[in-house]
């Protein structure tokens, strides 16, 4: 607690045992100007932690998980999304290969492991979500958990949409051949003909843009709502409402399917790969490490973003599972655990999406080798070239990849001059394979295409979309706890009417991006709504605890709650380490955005290809709005609580709030600003409440009592209650 707060809250860690009616029945009647109540503290239940609202005479307990795995998995869910299948795969190619593994780890070290322990540190220390843990903190940065809610919306709003596509997919999967199999035909008169816009495309492509998304060629043109694909995001969100409006009672239990039948599938996936040909050819090309590359910055730039992304931090999620745990569980190995497991999730996936990539690489490839031999038997039969050009030992009829490659050396050799006019393609391995794709382009378009040479390939495409649907629900949850926890916890509502009500306008507004040119909004709310605003958020976190609460306050409170002090090595990363890499990350993030020209791929169907739109001018203020909305919230609170612009009533010394099985209790006293929120002493080494240490204030001229009683003469502690009717206990 900085020493400027006007506030300091004691935590007490004994539990509270009598109803208000039995505090109220205590009153000392004798004394006409002052209302007293009296707690009996009993110090054999530590473990239970109740929550008792001023003006209630019922105790409510706060959720907790039936047992570790379910949180495990809860947090497993979270973390390992849609990005881990089809954007580290991407960056590991991209970037090196094998080498790119080596930065990742690095600052997998650095800022990953070591952020996530704190969220989770405090989350499960203070048991509140985003908003309720950063205005304990630091009642001047409470705006850091109103910014993680704002990111946590935005996200949710396009993040559903994905699920709702991989929905649609998974619908039609259920045919053979499957529907992205071949282009469509078109009759006109007595000619039929494939449409021109899949012919110069590809299927697969096609039945994406055309038949799921029927994608307008630009953002400004809407087009009307899509009602295909409508329809899969209102059971998107009925899903996840479902599945959250018991909180993590409800939630909870899906997670042992949701989280664990990702996994089943990447197993699966990976052993029919590798079963297939060309499939090492894929492994090998992505694991055969650059080391030139690493030397790159951006290479860095993009590990680091991975990292941070792919462990949810700042959303709030992480802080919202880990405030229902026990204070006393080791969230230090819950940390190291769930980071390592998303981490070899990465990898598995990796192995998955190139062992399938490098399957398609090979049947393109021979599909070339076979036009460009029929070509070249053309040219021996037109003598363009001479049959002595042509080895013996090749049969024209079935040329191997091996074999194609010296009659290409060969004849780009002897017709170096006339060789372009030939028109004969090089057919590479390596060419097909350097053609990245991530994101909706991987998922919904080379992976998709791919599937269709596998055989039995509906069942495959019923996998791998369930699959998708179900790493997408994992993320949503956290993202939605991340959402629902800080504002039950701050604002007291149901969670069940919170649930639905957050759902429904989610929805509403979700329908942006089911209009013809929704793709084109996803793209813009996926770049500009959350990486500024969560890096923001996270430096913040970082220094809220590190610098203005205290690393060393902080270390002391971990060994507290855990039994253990951490590594000496989380104290100079929290320190100095993660802000400076963060800070670092911040303004590469700036830079890159300004380099990049703000625009988007738009699908032009008369060319059959894509073609980069800057945004117009209200697509540029929307950009830049997400952006300053996003983290107002934390300008905002930091003027307030400075300028004490808003009188809470928190200087009130009526105000008193029972917390958990503790305590607290609204202190004027400027002089105990220093005593921590976070750090807190077991019943037996805390001091008795005595007399004159502004727990028990009595009027002037009264006769004091006794140390160590109260009041009513029993052991407990007595609050002002002056001048308050009894309703308002």
């Amino acid at each position: 607690m900085p020493k400027n707060s006007k506030v300091a809250k004691r935590e007490l860690d004994e539990d509270v045992t009598e109803s208000v009616k039995d505090l109220l029945s205590n009153e000392d009647m004798n004394d006409n100007q002052f209302k007293k109540s009296a707690l009996y503290v009993d110090d054999s239940q530590t473990d239970k932690d109740v929550d008792i609202e001023e003006g209630s005479d019922t105790e409510d307990e706060r959720p907790a998980w039936n047992n570790k795995l379910q949180y495990i998995l809860a947090q497993v869910g979270f973390s390992v999304g849609l990005g881990n299948v089809w954007r580290f795969p991407y960056l590991c190619q991209k970037n090196g290969g094998g080498a790119y593994l080596v930065p990742y780890l690095i600052l997998l070290l650095i800022i990953g492991i070591p952020l996530f322990f704190l969220e989770l540190a405090v989350g499960q220390r203070i048991r509140r979500g985003s908003i309720g843990v950063w205005n304990y903190i630091s009642p001047r940065l409470g705006g850091i958990g109103f910014s993680s809610c704002i990111v946590c919306f935005f996200v949710a709003l396009y993040y559903n949409v994905i699920i709702g596509w991989s929905l649609f997919y998974f619908s039609k999967s259920f045919q053979h051949p499957l529907p992205w199999d071949q282009c469509p035909l078109e009759k006109n008169g007595t000619q039929t003909f494939v449409v021109p816009e899949c012919e110069k495309s590809s299927a697969t492509t096609y039945f994406w843009y055309r038949e799921a998304l029927d994608i307008s060629d630009s953002i400004s043109e809407s087009g009307g709502l899509n009602w295909k694909m409508t329809v899969c995001l209102f059971i998107a969100w009925f899903m996840v409402c479902l599945a959250m409006i018991k909180g993590i009672q409800s939630s909870g239990k899906v997670m042992y399917f949701s989280s664990l039948f990702p996994y089943v599938v990447l197993i699966c996936f990976l052993v029919r790969g590798l079963l297939l040909k060309g499939s090492w050819d894929g492994i090998r090309y992505m694991f055969t490490p650059k080391l030139e590359i690493m030397l790159d910055p951006q290479v860095w730039r993009g590990a680091a973003t991975q990292v941070f992304f792919a462990l949810g931090l700042g959303f709030g999620g992480v802080i919202a599972f880990s405030s229902y745990n026990k204070r006393n569980n080791n969230c230090h190995f819950d940390a190291v655990l769930v980071s390592l497991i998303n981490f070899f999730t990465s990898i598995l996936a990796t192995l998955v999406v190139f062992a399938v990539l490098g399957f398609k690489a090979n049947i393109i490839n021979e599909k070339c080798i076979a036009r460009n031999a029929d070509r070249i038997l053309d040219m021996l039969k037109a003598e363009v070239i001479s049959h002595d050009l042509i080895p013996h030992h090749i049969n024209l009829s079935d040329v191997s990849a091996t074999d194609y490659h010296q009659m290409y050396n060969i004849i780009k050799e002897v017709k170096e001059e006339e060789f372009l006019k030939l028109g004969l393609d090089s057919c590479q391995l390596e060419d097909e394979l350097n053609q990245a794709a991530q994101g909706t382009g991987l998922a919904f378009i080379a992976f998709t295409e791919a599937m269709t040479h596998f055989p039995a390939s509906p069942f495959w495409s019923v996998m791998f979309f369930l699959m998708l649907v179900n790493l997408g629900l994992g993320s949503m949850f956290g993202t939605i706890e991340g959402i629902l926890t800080p504002l039950v916890d701050t604002f007291k509502v149901r969670k069940e009417i919170l649930t639905i009500g957050c759902c429904l306008l989610a929805f509403c507004i979700g329908l942006l991006f089911v209009q013809r040119s929704g793709n084109y909004f996803v793209t813009m709310f996926d770049d500009y709504s959350a990486t500024l605003p969560l890096l923001i958020v996270v430096i913040l976190e970082n220094v809220a605890v590190a610098w203005v609460y205290g690393t060393d306050k902080f270390m002391e409170d971990l060994n507290d709650m855990l039994g253990f002090t951490p590594f000496r090595y989380y104290y100079y990363t929290w320190k100095y380490f993660s802000p400076l890499i963060l800070i670092a990350l911040f303004i590469a993030s700036i830079v890159q955005l300004g380099l990049s020209p703000p625009g988007y791929y738009a699908w032009i169907s008369e060319l059959g290809g894509e073609k980069f739109l800057t945004f117009p001018t209200w697509g540029l203020t929307l950009c830049i709005s997400l952006i300053i909305l996003a983290v107002l919230p934390v300008p905002v609170v930091f003027v307030i609580r400075y300028f004490n612009l808003i009188d809470d009533g928190s200087n009130s010394l009526a105000s008193v709030s029972y917390k958990k099985g503790r305590i607290l209790k609204e202190n004027s006293n400027l002089e105990e600003d220093d005593a921590s929120l976070l750090h807190s002493k077991t019943p037996s080494a805390m001091p008795s409440p005595v007399v004159g240490n502004s727990i028990y204030r009595k009027q002037n001229g009264s006769p004091t009592p006794e140390a160590g009683t109260a009041p009513n003469g029993r052991y407990g502690i007595g609050y002002l209650m002056a001048d308050m009717p009894e309703s308002d206990l």
